[in-house]
């Protein structure tokens, strides 16, 4: 699939105090399926997510809105933390890969 866009930075993530609760997109967030928040992307943007530490890659959808710290990039849900094997750490470097942009971008 080609890729549309590249962006490489800190990813964090979220769960236990968001679960159930809508997103910025209305969805219901689950806390243990693939999804991301990430500040200027449009909702609905499908993105391969890579943890540049060890190579572990997901593709999930942009959903919510995120992170508002600064440094960090991008928000993942704690199931795609957990695949990319950093939940431990709290924190990667990741690099951002846009396979789809969500139907708002311009």
């Amino acid at each position: 699939m080609k890729v549309l866009s590249t962006e490489i930075g800190i990813a964090s993530y979220y769960g236990e105090k968001y679960h159930g609760r809508r997103t910025a997109s209305g969805e219901i967030f689950d806390m243990y399926k693939f999804s991301a928040a990430h500040k200027e992307h449009p909702l609905g943007t499908i993105a391969r997510i890579t943890n540049l530490s060890n190579g572990k890659w997901v593709v999930l959808k942009i959903n919510d809105r995120g992170p508002f710290i600064k440094g960090r990039i991008i928000d993942l849900s704690y199931g795609a933390a957990e695949k990319l094997g950093f939940v431990r750490e709290g924190l990667t470097e990741v690099k951002i890969e846009v396979l789809k942009w969500g139907p708002k971008k311009q």
